[in-house]
């Protein structure tokens, strides 16, 4: 008997056999021409479970035709390593495929950091996890950062189309719309797809896979890949708008959605943002509390971690808001973009002998130009009288006062 799942015999073996990514796979592709051109350099692949990321680094190992090893890097250990080491050496050089990246202790990166740095060792990490959040710097700067998105709904059903195909699933009868459904009960994780095409098929009596079937067998809720109504994006969207306009309901509903799809990863990125983006100096102290919530919901994990978000949630909707420090700097860049920028004062440049210091006056200030000539008189900063930036406001105002009186 092979129980290998459907979903490993469905497994590209190389790009051209990849579903969805079209951004790095495909003709003029980043990922297609390195193929190509016979050269691979050590990279990050990261993104959403069950996207691609496996598939991607074993099809560029075989549509490269080099030895490659699999490693994973919460299992593995530092004898595994040395391993791999030992057999590149051998051969003058391996591909090391390394799932859970994020997780690859200190001891077994001082291990491959010299074998990155030689070449003797090409790395293929894997991650679910932002890189730049949670990989160490010195294995992220030796790597190629590349993030897979989100399949589509049109993407899982192309999957689901290859897969009915296959010599396992004889005789299946399934219909576009069945397909349908299984493509947005699966949250864009075509692994899960496959999985569920398979279980459903394999407890029918008649091969024939109905939508009463499938919902029998997974009946949970479908928020995010219906392409007919709410999109991922949609959800993650009005979160975010809901909070910002102060609606607690609303806020507590989409974050719900949010929770019942498992993506805990997306609520975090989200909160951050909205934390500084709408709510800002209005309530200054809401970004720390943020971090402390989260910091909580990933110690606790779910379902204990919908009680800290839940909590910030509805303090987020009720804060007081302000945008104004995020467009003063827009504002500012937009500046710099534009060419608009000038020298800057000779007082303030390093080592001058003509600043004065402002902790030697009363009151820790003293009147003095800093933005250059050119742009002297320009203001970014326009404070909103709410909350915490009422205070920040009084204060602004008093000391534009002191520079035009002096």
């Amino acid at each position: 008997m092979n129980n290998k799942p459907l979903a490993l015999k469905l497994a590209p073996t190389s790009l051209t056999e990849i579903i969805g990514q079209k951004h790095l796979v495909g003709d003029g592709k980043i990922l297609t021409n390195l193929v190509k051109n016979k050269k691979i350099f050590s990279m990050i692949l990261y993104g959403k479970p069950g996207i691609g990321k496996t598939s991607i680094a074993n099809a560029i190992a075989n549509d490269l035709g080099l030895r490659h090893r699999f490693l994973n890097a919460t299992i593995n250990t530092k004898k595994d390593l040395d391993i791999v080491i030992e057999e590149a050496k051998m051969y003058g050089g391996i591909i090391l495929i390394m799932d859970e990246i994020h997780r690859l202790h200190k001891d077994k990166q001082d291990i491959l950091l010299p074998q990155l740095e030689s070449g003797l060792i090409t790395l293929i990490g894997m991650t679910t996890s932002n890189p730049y959040h949670s990989i160490n710097p010195a294995i992220r700067s030796r790597c190629q950062l590349f993030e897979l998105l989100p399949l589509d709904t049109e993407d899982i059903i192309t999957g689901l189309k290859k897969a009915i195909n296959h010599p396992d699933l004889k005789g299946i009868q399934i219909d576009d719309e069945s397909l349908e459904l299984i493509a947005e009960i699966s949250g864009n994780d075509l692994r899960y797809a496959y999985n569920l095409l398979e279980i459903c098929y394999y407890s029918s009596d008649d091969n024939t896979i109905t939508k009463e079937k499938i919902r029998k067998i997974n009946n949970k809720p479908v928020f995010f890949s219906d392409k007919n109504g709410d999109g991922y994006y949609d959800v993650l969207s009005a979160f975010q708008k809901s909070i910002r306009g102060s609606d607690v309901d609303a806020s507590l509903h989409y974050l719900a959605r949010l929770i019942m799809q498992g993506d805990l990863e997306s609520i975090y990125r989200r909160m951050s943002v909205i934390a500084y983006e709408d709510i800002g100096l209005a309530n200054p102290t809401i970004g720390p509390k943020v971090e402390a919530a989260i910091s909580a919901a990933e110690r606790v994990g779910l379902p204990e971690a919908r009680i800290p978000l839940g909590t910030i949630v509805v303090e987020m909707a009720l804060s007081p808001k302000s945008n104004t420090a995020h467009i003063a700097l827009d504002s500012a860049l937009a500046d710099i973009e534009a060419g608009n920028v000038g020298l800057v004062p000779n007082h303030i440049k390093n080592d001058s002998k003509e600043y004065k210091y402002p902790h030697d006056y009363k009151g820790a200030y003293v009147v003095q130009q800093y933005l250059p000539d050119k742009i002297k008189n320009k203001k970014y900063y326009i404070p909103k009288d709410i909350g915490y930036e009422k205070q920040i406001k009084d204060i602004y105002e008093r000391l534009e006062h002191l520079k035009k009186i002096n």
